[in-house]
């Protein structure tokens, strides 16, 4: 059995992703139900449980608030959402489960499943980690990237990554210093987070540091020298996205 503890500000939202959890969910029993997240975060001390379904937007506190309180976080989490794009974003590059609003019982089912295979694998603390650093700045914009690992975290300084380049279901990250480091995560990953934050996807295996493109060549798509002295394409469809994001402070 899954002891589980609920925080959610929204009384219509708690109520309904509990009668869904009663419901749908037997291996799921509910120790606790909060709408302030103050409260949430001591029942969490207290009771300890095995999971905890987490409202991202809250007053006071933000769900990411809570977690950084109980850091180092030592029970699953599934986040819950209403329209919060960007920490879903960083979620997703986690690894993490999140449910958006209105419940799904389809996706709530799965996620319990995700949970339940994960239950004796220690390393969500550094998934949990890694998505605390991604989402401080709610701008999106990100200075150092945290990247979650099977032993651990990678944190690079978004500045010094030149490009990333698909490899598969991999991605390597090219950094200034020469250093190039293969990481188990799709480009569109690091598209997704790293859109708002001078990045740009030039080309279905190229994402580009838009601070380290040292001169385009035009041509049908062109192509752009970067700082390190690789050169890479520019698809057409991506032309003038590219340039327009060039023509930006």
């Amino acid at each position: 059995m899954i002891n589980a503890l609920l925080i959610d500000d929204e009384a219509t939202g708690l109520e309904s992703l509990q009668l869904a959890i009663e419901k749908y969910c037997p291996d799921v029993s509910i120790k606790g139900a909060f709408r302030s997240p103050r409260q949430g975060l001591e029942g969490i001390r207290k009771l300890k449980p095995d999971l905890v379904f987490l409202d991202i937007q809250m007053p006071e506190m933000s769900g990411f608030d809570v977690l950084q309180q109980v850091s180092p976080v030592m029970c699953e989490v599934i986040f819950v959402s209403a329209h919060d794009q960007y920490a879903i974003k960083a979620i997703k590059f986690s690894a993490l489960d999140y449910l958006l609003k209105p419940i799904d019982v389809d996706e709530l089912i799965h996620a319990i499943r995700k949970v339940k295979e994960r239950m004796n694998n220690k390393s969500n603390f550094y998934q949990y980690q890694s998505v605390l650093n991604n989402v401080q700045l709610k701008s999106g914009q990100i200075e150092k990237l945290a990247v979650p690992t099977t032993d651990g975290i990678d944190f690079f300084n978004t500045q010094d990554i030149i490009y990333c380049k698909a490899d598969g279901s991999y991605t390597v990250i090219m950094l200034r210093d020469n250093q190039r480091v293969m990481v188990c995560k799709n480009l569109i990953d690091f598209e997704n987070l790293l859109v708002d934050s001078g990045f740009c996807r030039v080309h279905h295996s190229f994402l580009i540091n838009l601070r380290h493109v040292q001169k385009y060549i035009k041509g049908e798509g062109g192509y752009v020298i970067l700082t390190d002295g690789h050169h890479a394409d520019i698809s057409r469809r991506k032309k003038e996205e590219f340039l327009s994001l060039l023509d930006k402070p």
